[in-house]
């Protein structure tokens, strides 16, 4: 009968399930890694030495950028014409829509930004958590933006989260019962600073991640080609956030000053890792993306007390384990009993790293 669609095999089921679990080996992976590689690269060098956080944000989006034209190059079977064209044609030809994506861009930027003030002041471990809030954050978005509806066990989930990371954050007053870093403390840093940081980093993150939801909805454009347009806006709004703050300074070192090989892994590791994830989720149901995160909270937590010398104390352990609970909490599908009151029809919410 034409149009019929066999069964899956056994081999093919066999596959997929493969395929899910190595999803979350590398969401884990690429979750910790990069952020315990990021705080290293803050911590490990004196004041003097380090490297300009700005260029890094820039230099991401330039990889991204050739990442996403080499893609949609070989896409064209290498044809110069045909790829001048479609660009000309896709962009060029369609400001409105360009245009469109430069407010999460800049968000974004500023998301990246803020994300190397935090892990420069707060432990990889820490970090980790608190960074959690960007669930809350586009959470409440999603409702605002989107009239979505969340169910009680969502709300009562985003709660926890907020109680768990507000307990990892107020510290004990007797210096020695903190968690903190021991073999990190080269450079000067104020965990209220972090904290700040984190909390704008979440908020620009969840309202981007939102509004270019609301964008994509009824678009065919390529998710290559939108990331070409946020790697343009990306390089042009970096650079232009790189001059105001660095400027005198690069001028003086040197737009490279204080890279190294793992300076260039966190530049290509975050700009490969959002499309890495996006080619994965594709596995990956939200279920083992809750786990993805609560493994990734777990491994860094675990590589920073033996890299730094993260001290691990009960209030960390119950804030931590509150975070967790509450990721896979609001991870879970919703139960089928039926519509909410006001809510519409749901789409996943697309994330940038």
């Amino acid at each position: 009968m034409a149009g019929k669609t066999d069964p899956p095999t056994s081999n093919q089921t066999s596959s997929a399930g493969h395929l899910k679990y190595i999803s979350l080996v590398i969401l884990v992976v690429q979750n910790a890694s990069l952020i315990l590689v990021m705080r290293y690269t803050r911590t490990a060098a004196g004041k003097s030495d380090l490297y300009f956080p700005t260029t890094a944000v820039v230099m991401t989006e330039v990889v991204k950028l050739g990442t996403c034209l080499f893609i949609i190059f070989i896409q064209r079977h290498g044809n110069i014409p045909a790829f001048c064209s479609y660009l000309n044609s896709n962009i060029i030809g369609r400001p409105t829509d360009t245009l469109k994506l430069a407010i999460p861009s800049l968000a974004y930027t500023l998301q990246n930004n803020l994300l190397y003030v935090a892990i420069s002041n707060l432990s990889a471990a820490t970090f980790q958590v608190t960074y959690q809030l960007k669930i809350l954050t586009t959470a409440l978005f999603s409702v605002v933006l989107l009239q979505r509806s969340l169910s009680r066990v969502q709300w009562t989930s985003l709660f926890i989260l907020f109680v768990g990371v507000a307990i990892v954050q107020v510290q004990p007053t007797d210096p020695s019962k903190q968690h903190t870093e021991t073999n990190a403390a080269q450079t000067e840093q104020s965990p209220l600073v972090g904290l700040i940081a984190v909390i704008i980093s979440c908020m620009s993150s969840g309202f981007a991640g939102v509004y270019f939801e609301k964008i994509l909805k009824g678009s065919s454009t390529s998710i290559w080609l939108m990331n070409i347009q946020f790697g343009m806006y990306g390089t042009i709004i970096g650079l232009i956030g790189m001059w105001l703050k660095d400027g005198p300074a690069i001028q003086e070192k040197g737009f490279f000053f204080g890279y190294s090989n793992l300076v260039w892994f966190v530049v290509c590791w975050q700009a490969f890792g959002g499309l890495l994830v996006a080619v994965v989720v594709k596995y990956a149901d939200n279920i083992l993306k809750g786990f993805a995160t609560s493994g990734a909270i777990i491994i860094s937590t675990i590589c920073a007390v033996y890299f730094f010398g993260f001290q691990i104390n009960t209030q960390f352990t119950f804030g931590a384990s509150l975070v967790i609970f509450a990721v896979y909490l609001y991870s879970r599908p919703k139960p089928n009993t039926g519509p909410l009151i006001g809510e519409n029809k749901t789409t996943t919410t697309t994330e940038k790293s």
